[in-house]
């Protein structure tokens, strides 16, 4: 499958069939998972919990066989960091018919946290069931996709930009983008706020965060987590359409509108 096609494919699944992943499946999640790299560079514990042998459980979910969930130093860019090596991950597995899904609010933090032995110096922003998906959703997970949304997606021209957020740039108008960009607008995120707003200039394409609130220095930031989804799509897509594009934070400056922060960009080698 491409990474497109996952893209496109891949939905939030809270109901699981109860059959247990099979050995050859965990191990497959588990080798990806120790080389899932990200543009910063920052180093991630991924760990993996049977349900029955742990105990651990989410409210939500029903029917899932393992957890994944990561842990990692506390550090500048852990969050992008973290939301660009998780979901390579989960697009992998989606590859292979693995359901899963985000959970940051939603879970026993303190338990989790127990289980995979957190430090004071490190942060576990997120974990996710590993599963079949059922045939059929639950009633629950029918309720709380209707509740987020969770079918929503912005219009092209809302999210993507030419050249300065003043003018918005059209799918068709898109060019050689157009597939990554659509990867990027496709992506997921913590209560489908789709936090990214991305700015095309020339043969440099530059993200942004739309923040909905403003957030105190030093405060956890749950989009920058979206942010590095955002970029993990928009990257592996990019590749797979033949794109040469190298990661860099270099901010080009442009006038943003409130709560509007730079992330990072992809510029288009020769």
């Amino acid at each position: 499958m491409k990474i497109i096609d996952a893209v496109r494919s891949r939905r939030s699944v809270r109901t699981f069939s109860g059959e247990p992943l099979k050995k050859e499946d965990i191990d497959q999640i588990s080798d990806f998972a120790r080389e899932a790299a990200n543009p910063y560079n920052l180093p991630i514990d991924w760990m993996f919990f049977n349900t029955k042998e742990s105990g651990l459980s989410t409210p939500v979910i029903v029917g899932e066989d393992t957890y994944i969930a990561g842990k990692m130093l506390r550090a500048e860019h852990a969050e992008e960091a973290f939301g660009y090596s998780f979901e390579r991950i989960v697009l992998f597995a989606e590859t292979i018919g693995i359901g899963t899904t985000w959970i940051a609010g939603t879970m026993d933090r303190s338990s989790f946290e127990k289980a995979v032995s957190l430090a004071e110096n490190e942060v576990m922003p997120c974990v996710s069931p590993l599963g079949y998906p059922a045939k059929k959703m639950s009633v629950r997970e029918t309720v709380m996709r209707k509740g987020v949304k969770a079918e929503f997606r912005f219009d092209f021209s809302d999210i993507f930009f030419d050249g300065s957020f003043d003018a918005p740039l059209k799918s068709e108008s898109a060019g050689k983008w157009q597939t990554a960009l659509e990867a990027v607008r496709l992506a997921p995120s913590a209560v489908n706020k789709q936090p990214w707003r991305v700015a095309v200039c020339d043969n440099c394409v530059h993200f942004y965060e739309k923040r909905s609130k403003a957030r105190a220095e030093g405060e956890w930031d749950i989009q920058k987590i979206d942010m590095g989804i955002a970029l993990c799509h928009f990257e592996l897509v990019a590749a797979e359409c033949g794109l040469n594009v190298s990661f860099c934070i270099e901010d080009p400056g442009l006038p943003v509108g409130e709560n509007t922060v730079y992330i990072a960009s992809y510029k288009l080698n020769d």
